[in-house]
C-alpha cells in the first residue's frame, strides 16, 4: 500500500477479543459460553444499527449492558454474573500478535489510531489495561458524532483531525460490514479475517485480506 499517512484500527474484534470476557467465565457458564458470547456480540451490533436508524442513541456501554441482559435471558445464565461479565468486558484481552505488531508499525513512524463504537472512557481503559497507551496517537469514538458505524460521519472523524485524503488512510477491521463501510467511504480498507469467514456483499471488496495483524508488516 502506498501513500499511507495513518493506520486506523477498529477496536472490538480487531485488536481486542470480544469473546474473552465470556471465555474467562467458561467454568461457570459451561460449554455454551462461546455460543453465548457470539449471541451477545451479535445483539450488541444489532442494537447499534437499530438505534442509529431510529435516531435513539445510547452510548456503547449502555448498549453492551442492554444486549447482555437479553443474552443472559436467552441462554439462561445466572443473573448474578452480570457485573462480573461487564467488568471483564472493560478489560478485554488483545489478540496475541497485537502488541508486537503495533510496536513494529510505530517504529516505522506511522500515525496509529483507533476508530471505534466504544465510549472514550471505555476505550481508554481498554488500551491502558493492556499497556498499549503509548502506541496510539489518537483514540476516536463515535460519540463525537452520536451515530454508529458504518455511518460516513464516523469515518470522517480522523480525516478532519489529520487533514489528509481518504485514500491516505489504511483502515483495519475484522468486521466485514466495517471494512465495507470504510472502503465505500474512501479508505484503503484491510480485512482481518481471523476465522476464515465469508465477506459480505456490500458493494466493496477489501483492498487486502490478512489472517491477523502480523500480516500487515510486509504490506508497508
Amino acid at each position: 500500500m502506498k501513500n499511507i499517512k495513518a493506520i486506523i484500527f477498529d477496536a472490538y474484534g480487531t485488536l481486542f477479543d470480544v469473546n474473552s470476557a465470556a471465555e474467562k467465565c467458561k467454568d461457570k457458564i459451561g460449554d455454551k459460553w462461546e455460543s453465548f458470547a457470539n449471541f451477545w456480540r451479535t445483539t450488541q451490533l444489532e442494537y447499534t444499527w437499530l438505534r442509529s436508524l431510529m435516531e435513539r442513541h445510547k452510548d456503547f456501554w449502555q448498549i453492551t449492558e442492554d444486549s447482555l441482559d437479553k443474552s443472559m435471558k436467552a441462554f439462561n445464565i445466572d443473573l448474578s454474573m452480570k457485573n462480573e461479565l461487564l467488568n471483564l468486558y472493560k478489560i478485554l484481552s488483545p489478540y496475541k500478535e497485537v502488541p508486537e505488531t503495533l510496536k513494529a508499525l510505530k517504529e516505522k513512524k506511522f500515525k496509529l489510531s483507533i476508530l471505534s463504537n466504544g465510549t472514550p472512557s471505555l476505550l481508554n481503559e481498554l488500551v491502558k489495561s493492556n499497556n498499549l497507551e503509548n502506541l496510539f496517537d489518537d483514540i476516536f469514538s463515535i460519540e463525537e458524532v452520536g451515530v454508529y458505524k458504518p455511518h460516513s460521519k464516523v469515518y470522517d472523524i480522523p480525516i478532519k483531525k489529520y487533514k489528509i485524503e481518504k485514500n491516505e488512510v489504511a483502515f483495519l477491521s475484522a468486521n466485514t460490514w466495517d471494512v465495507s463501510g470504510g472502503g465505500n467511504y474512501g479508505y484503503q480498507s484491510i480485512w482481518v479475517n481471523r476465522n476464515n469467514n465469508i465477506f459480505d456483499n456490500l458493494d466493496f471488496k477489501a483492498n487486502i485480506e490478512i489472517e491477523d495483524l502480523s500480516g500487515l508488516l510486509n504490506k508497508f
